[in-house]
């Protein structure tokens, strides 16, 4: 290839690499702000979290379950890989999670209790509260009621695509409206007949003060009325039903968790705002009825028939036929049996059973119930059973792909068998860390100066080349680097930056090889214009082995470590790979358009002194 044109694509990448870096992975604000790589913990601050893991019982967690569970908080803090945010375990029982710059919003997603349950839903209403407390003054329509099976202004509002759960792509759908029917199961009680059941026993001493707490607190006249309640207080046909229910407003989360499933759900100045302020945990019990929010209505539940553990892997897909993201789901053995059985139990219910009126509810026209997918205190996805289910099965719905993402991470998740409790979390201060990356700059600075000043002085005109080498090969790095950080997150920390200075002297390496063959070809008679090329396909083949194998040592490094030595290997193959670049775009034609001037040719400018005043006087050409 010609010199000129060498030249022109390593100008093209520039071009292209800085516009990406300036107008591309979501950059924003001025030039200047464009231009800040991410920095690691070590260098700006951050947040260090421990959290506890146990199983019940108390029971220490297996080795298996706590590498299962740091590889998916990893995942979720860290899904690339290169970000270098630390997830570590410490002893046997603990998980240490070390996060760059303010993440609060990382570690409280990852404090959740996890406990991922699937349960038949069995029925549906309209968060009133509001209405109850305040009822309008005008006749109330239909759409304020809070009637067992409300209209389409109470009910959650969910689109006409709401997710639905099938066993193949061809069976997904984004049907909202498809629902069918399965056994009543005779095990599960209706709605009606369980509503008047009275509040479950206390199982602690403090639980039994707290409802007393709470009797007294909303009196006994509604206390009575509202244990008595089978179905949601209908404030269509009175506007005023609610206020005898008036004192359950003022129940915090805590309190509004002693109260029965049942007043939960029908007591219409109970709403979603303090439902969702109970503890975590407040609806784990597997063989429990519970009631939870979802698409801004209350939806009541049945025992979870299937849990987490079940979940063999939970992934996000693009389906091939229909161009829609779906979630696939895997059980294990033993899971698959029981997700067959909660699927047909939806699948076949009919028209009069609980699950299919409250499918109704929440859908419309349906023909299949609905089955919650509940991770702690939250419904993450209800989707309507679109046949009886067994193996590998799909969530279909509007998803994206981080929707899909999302939701096939919260699955995998949920299926630990270990949760998750908060210890100490300390925050590390960035005063040390711009102190240490002040200090790798100024060592970084310090040795290519070195670098550059050995080069002018042995190679005088040639340690140009070596100068401009090293500025181009920056340049490229730090583009990367800036760019790799918004689009993929890696972070530059102290190891990193360890990790460039060490290029510098990769890249040192590949001078001296190219400059002492070209000596030795001079030496042995050829002129300085035939022994550039000739030195250079000597030389490349070195050089190429030489940086090959740095690389292949980065990404042996990569693969085996974990957090800091990561990164440290990560940009040493970077810059040991853009180096190559550099060497075939920038050095090789450079060299050649130099051994074109006079100033080449001449002993004292060139570098080249003394072995071209020893070179015969009959050269040979090439």
């Amino acid at each position: 290839m010609h010199p000129g044109r060498q030249l022109a694509v390593l100008g093209f990448i520039f071009v292209v690499l800085y516009l990406l870096v300036f107008f591309a992975g979501g950059a924003s604000g001025s030039f200047t702000d464009r231009l800040h790589p991410k920095l690691g913990l070590d260098l700006v601050g951050g947040t260090q979290a421990t959290y506890i893991a146990s199983v019940q019982g108390g029971q220490v967690p297996s080795k298996e379950s706590m590498e299962q569970a740091r590889d998916i908080i990893e995942q979720r803090v860290n899904a690339l890989g290169v970000s270098e945010a630390e997830v570590v375990i410490q002893g046997d029982r603990n998980i240490v999670v070390s996060l760059a710059g303010k993440a609060d919003d990382q570690l409280k997603d990852l404090s959740q209790a996890a406990q991922m349950r699937f349960r038949l839903v069995i029925g549906a209403t309209g968060d009133v509260s509001a209405t109850a407390l305040n009822p309008p003054t005008a006749t109330p329509s239909p759409s304020a009621s809070g009637s067992a099976k409300p209209s389409a202004s109470t009910k959650p509002s969910t689109s006409a695509s709401a997710p639905a759960v099938s066993s193949s792509p061809s069976s997904g759908g984004q049907g909202g409206g498809e629902v069918v029917k399965a056994p009543t199961p005779s095990p599960t009680p209706s709605a009606s007949a369980s509503a008047s059941a009275s509040p479950a026993a206390p199982a602690s001493a403090d639980e039994k003060a707290l409802l007393a707490e709470v009797q007294k607190k909303v009196g006994a006249a509604a206390w009575a009325a509202a244990g008595k309640l089978t179905a949601p207080v209908d404030l269509s046909t009175d506007p005023n039903a609610g206020k005898p229910y008036a004192a359950f407003a003022k129940l915090s989360g805590d309190e509004v968790n002693v109260l029965t499933p049942q007043m939960q759900m029908y007591v219409p100045t109970v709403g979603c705002t303090q439902l969702d302020a109970r503890p975590n945990g407040a609806i784990d019990a597997v063989g429990s009825q519970v009631v939870a929010c979802y698409n801004g209505g209350k939806i009541l539940m049945d025992k979870a028939s299937v849990v987490g553990d079940d979940i063999s892997k939970a992934s996000p897909q693009l389906d091939q036929q229909t161009g829609q993201w779906v979630v696939s789901l895997d059980f294990k053995s033993e899971g698959s049996t029981k997700w067959a059985a909660l699927t047909r139990q939806a699948y076949e219910a009919t028209s009069d059973a609980p699950c299919f009126t409250a499918a109704t509810a929440m859908y419309g026209s349906v023909e299949h119930c609905a089955v919650a997918v509940v991770l702690d205190k939250s419904v993450i996805s209800a989707p309507q059973i679109q046949g009886v289910l067994t193996g590998t099965s799909q969530i279909t719905g509007q998803f994206t792909g981080a929707s899909a993402k999302e939701l096939a991470d919260q699955l995998n998740f949920g299926a630990l068998p270990v949760t998750f409790s908060s210890g100490p979390a300390q925050t590390v201060s960035a005063t040390l860390g711009t102190q240490q990356l002040q200090a790798g700059l100024i060592a970084a600075a310090i040795g290519m100066g070195l670098v550059a000043i050995y080069a002018f002085f042995y190679y005088r005109l040639l340690g140009s080349v070596i100068f401009m080498s090293l500025i181009l090969s920056g340049l490229l790095t730090f583009g990367a680097l800036v760019f790799l950080g918004r689009t993929v997150g890696f972070t530059l920390t102290l190891a990193g930056i360890a990790g460039f200075i060490v290029s510098l002297g990769v890249a040192a390496d590949s001078f001296v090889i190219y400059f002492e063959r070209l000596k030795d070809e001079i030496h042995e008679g050829r002129s300085p214009r035939s022994a550039v090329p000739r030195a250079w396909a000597r030389a490349r083949r070195t050089i190429i082995s030489a940086n090959t194998i740095t690389i292949m040592a980065a990404v042996v490094l990569y693969i085996v470590s974990v957090g800091a030595v990561q990164g440290f290997a990560f940009a040493l193959g970077i810059s040991t790979v853009l180096d190559l670049v550099v060497v075939f775009l920038f050095r090789h034609p450079i060299m050649t358009m130099f051994a074109r001037t006079k100033a080449f040719l001449s002993p004292r400018v060139s570098g080249l002194g003394r072995v071209l005043r020893r070179a015969p006087t009959d050269v040979k050409e090439a």
